[in-house]
């Protein structure tokens, strides 16, 4: 049936109509000069998407952060005679007033062809907080709800679950036809849609934490479908699109190496195609954090609901209505409030103490299981065991990593970074082998820099004249750079192994390698010249 799902279309009708019965028919917006209905519906909007610009950035937006803006959009565009005092009771009277309708509750009715009767839509355009300026002055920071992004995206874009793809294919036609003016605000639009997917994905995560009464299932039904619909393959399209863009900058920069003797547009194109790439390496990453959240979230509300099951024979009270609204009424009530304090400070404890530990011998705790003295349980040996692997099985990770890095050097006396960098990017077994995550390559790579020259002959002298106290489960670059001298023969002709940074400073970039909490990431670092003698 055509009318089904009639209530939902409802709901974006009456976003636009109460917004509009809110502003239509007040005299205020004649003090402020703005007579005419269009200009105040232009005005509305720009306070919007000043709000949405600030909440996507995680910013403050105070009453005076929206009058300073209004202040600024006046003088430079609407040129009404406003002081910035008007500016801020203006900005007060836009938000208190039409958006929040002075603090009461917004309902549109809607028809539900289902249930033959019409149907109270809230309807909310913003959220609020406090917050302190400067760890004094307390504010009110205003931010977009829900309804409030729909609204603002409905007026330019489509469908929740298809805005990221519809803008992905616009943005990828516009790439082909190398229109890259347009492609910069395309790739901006989709990395601000990604953005605000992630915040209702974390804004859900907390409304779910604080009560999952409160989160319906057709609401995770709805965003699990988004996230579904956003996730998809795009991954793969931004990473073949930053691929495009790359060989783009690659043949403008080798079309002649001297920018200033290129055409004024093609400066142009270089300046928007290094724009187009930075926003695609953030798209991704972005597109990352957005799966993460993804898993985070059914795991939560899947956690949550087991736990409201388990808990279900507590009864649960509210204590915005069952307190202090009462406590309102009647004031007299106050009286009473110990019989509601009082067993939060008597519950039992939780933990018993023995008395007689207190009056043992106290010994000093050591990590050796070897000590005769030391009772150690059967857990605590099957912990250190573990502990022990995990160890093991890391410095293998430190070795490969500096096997490899050996290797790729050794056929030429002087190799750096960057050519190193080069070898693994169709290579994907010799980039892990090389970076089995990004904190122990970066750590290699520090511990090479501080040590600046290995001496073979005489690190080997000097760890036979050494006591050696260090722990053997601990990275350390001399003693793992020898053990590997040793036993392989095709090291033995190293002398030395100067390491220096490039004084050019050249970037070099490995794409999608792993962080220790497997998050995929570009790791970006100095080039290194490395010297073997």
């Amino acid at each position: 049936m055509f009318l089904k799902n009639f209530d939902k279309r409802m709901k974006k009708v009456g976003a636009y109509s109460v917004l509009i019965k809110n502003a239509i028919n007040r005299t205020t917006w004649k003090n402020y000069y703005f007579n005419e209905y269009y200009e105040q519906i232009n005005l509305i909007f720009v306070v919007l998407l000043f709000i949405m610009e600030e909440s996507l950035k995680d910013n403050t937006c105070t009453i005076d952060d929206i009058g300073n803006f209004i202040d600024e959009v006046n003088t430079r565009s609407f040129k009404k005679p406003l002081s910035y005092e008007d500016c801020i009771e203006f900005a007060n009277f836009i938000v208190n007033t039409v958006l929040c309708d002075d603090g009461k509750t917004m309902y549109f009715n809607g028809y539900d062809f289902d249930n033959n009767d019409y149907k109270e839509i809230n309807i909310s355009y913003l959220s609020n907080k406090i917050v302190y300026i400067n760890d004094a002055q307390r504010r009110v920071s205003y931010h977009l709800s829900d309804e409030g992004y729909n609204l603002i995206l409905s007026t330019l874009e489509i469908e929740n679950n298809l805005n990221i793809t519809i803008q992905e294919i616009i943005f990828k036609l516009h790439l082909e036809k190398a229109d890259y003016d347009r492609a910069v605000d395309d790739i901006k639009q989709m990395f601000s849609l990604m953005r605000i997917q992630l915040q209702k994905m974390n804004d859900a995560i907390k409304r779910i934490r604080h009560n999952v009464l409160n989160y319906s299932i057709e609401e995770y039904k709805n965003l699990l479908n988004e996230n579904i619909d956003s996730l998809g393959d795009i991954r793969k399209k931004l990473t073949h699109h930053r691929e495009h863009v790359e060989e783009k900058i690659k043949e403008l920069k080798e079309r002649d190496i001297n920018v200033k003797k290129l055409e004024k547009n093609e400066i142009e194109n270089l300046k928007n195609l290094s724009i187009i790439e930075r926003y695609l390496n953030q798209s991704i990453e972005e597109q990352q954090g957005l799966l993460s959240a993804h898993f985070d979230f059914k795991a939560i509300y899947s956690r949550e609901l087991e736990e409201m099951t388990s808990m279900s024979i507590i009864k649960r009270f509210n204590i915005q209505s069952d307190l202090y609204e009462k406590i309102l009424e009647n004031s007299e009530k106050l009286d009473n409030l110990d019989y509601i304090l009082r067993p939060l400070f008597l519950s039992p404890n939780e933990k018993n103490y023995n008395i007689n530990k207190c009056l043992q011998y106290q010994r000093k705790i050591v990590n050796s299981i070897d000590e005769e003295d030391e009772e150690i349980s059967f857990e605590e040996i099957d912990y250190l065991k573990e502990k022990e692997e995990r160890a093991k099985e890391k410095l293998k990770k430190y070795e490969l990593t500096l096997k490899t890095l050996l290797n790729l050097i050794i056929n030429e006396n002087k190799s750096n970074l960057l050519e190193v960098s080069k070898e693994t990017i169709d290579n994907e077994e010799l980039k892990e082998s090389l970076i089995p995550n990004i904190e122990i390559f970066r750590e290699v790579i520090i511990e090479l820099l501080k040590a600046r020259e290995l001496n073979i002959n005489e690190l080997k002298e000097e760890r036979k004249n050494s006591i050696n106290d260090i722990n053997k489960y601990e990275f350390n670059l001399t003693h793992m750079v020898l053990d590997l001298i040793e036993s392989n023969i095709e090291y033995n002709f190293i002398d030395t192994l100067n390491i220096e940074k490039n004084v050019n400073n050249t970037q070099v970039k490995f794409y999608e390698v792993k962080s220790d909490d497997k998050i995929i990431k570009t790791l970006n670092c100095s080039d290194i010249i490395f010297t073997i003698n």
